[in-house]
């Protein structure tokens, strides 16, 4: 049987998402409600507007419903604007976040959308190397002791800074796997949420 991984679905690109799990045989479905959300047995958090996507998750209830799942071992996925929402902290405002990954993020760290980018990154577990898409993205400004880094770039100035990390079943990118035809994260995803 099939687990059923459940994509929010309240702003971003959610069904980019939807289509890579459809390509590699899962079951995606739309969460938008907390009812939704008892349905699913993983979640997938977007990129987007992480600003809109707090505000909505709020408006529609599902901040704690997300936040307990989490603390009870369902395994989550966040891309982009999903790892900021994921993340205790960020620099400069706050914004409504979920604070299960122990991490501060950067937003917009990379710069404007002008300064989007792509680049291949050495990922840990992976044998080949991840053709990775950049757009407005953060960057992990500071984990906790938990947080297993699994790929980083480096900017101008020789500093490297995290952009994939594992911290337990939580999962979260800088980067957009979506919007590339590389679907071994959302397979290293599925493995987590199987194996939970």
């Amino acid at each position: 049987m099939t687990v059923a991984i459940g994509v929010l679905a309240l702003q971003g690109d959610f069904r980019e998402h939807l289509l890579m799990l459809e390509s590699v045989g899962a079951h995606g479905v739309e969460v938008r409600t907390p009812q939704d959300l008892d349905a699913v047995e993983g979640l997938i958090i977007p990129g987007g507007e992480s600003t809109t996507i707090g505000r909505l998750a709020t408006m529609f209830g599902l901040i704690e419903p997300i936040r307990q799942r989490c603390s009870k071992g369902m395994p989550v996925f966040g891309t982009c604007a999903g790892m900021i929402f994921l993340a205790t902290s960020t620099v400069g405002k706050e914004q409504p976040q979920l604070g299960v990954l122990d991490a501060c993020v950067e937003r917009n760290a990379f710069g404007r959308q002008v300064d989007s980018f792509e680049a291949d990154l050495d990922v840990v577990g992976l044998q080949e190397p991840m053709h990775a898409v950049f757009i407005r993205a953060p960057w992990i400004e500071k984990i906790g002791a938990d947080v297993e880094v699994l790929a980083s770039v480096t900017d101008a100035n020789g500093l490297h800074h995290p952009v994939l990390v594992r911290q337990g079943r939580i999962l979260a990118s800088s980067f957009h796997p979506e919007l590339t035809d590389d679907a071994r994260l959302h397979k290293m995803f599925i493995d987590l949420v199987e194996g939970a």
